[in-house]
């Protein structure tokens, strides 16, 4: 049964941190690259950075760039979003998906998705 499951979201502070994860099972992490999306509630999922399976490329939204940083442990079978300076506009439903190799550009290319996390930022 594949599974994904995030954790790690919460409430912090403007300009705080939070370290999302993203576990896998039911499939081998080593061949699927991973992104992570958010979603607010009636906005379209945005893609927020994803890791590439075979060479480790990596890609981010323009927004979170500097701020962000994906990383992969295959042996844990989970892949992890590093959130640094936090902003109010980071507020989201953060979720992880898997696609076969390569990231892909639209959602609908992603073959699993976990239930999602929530991240709000406030003071």
């Amino acid at each position: 049964q594949v599974q994904l499951v995030e954790s790690g979201g919460g409430l912090v502070q403007p300009g705080g941190s939070l370290r999302l994860s993203c576990a896998v099972s039911g499939f081998t992490l080593d061949y699927y690259a991973i992104g992570w999306f958010r979603q607010a509630p009636g906005e379209e999922r945005e893609g927020v950075s994803c890791i590439s399976s075979s060479d480790g490329s990596i890609y981010y939204v323009d927004s979170v760039k500097g701020r962000f940083t994906i990383s992969r442990d295959n042996a844990k079978n989970t892949v992890y979003l590093e959130m640094n300076s936090l902003k109010a506009e980071d507020t989201r439903v953060y979720f992880c998906a898997a696609v076969r190799t390569w990231c892909a550009g639209h959602t609908y290319e992603y073959d699993y998705w976990g239930q999602g996390t929530q991240v709000t930022v406030s003071s």
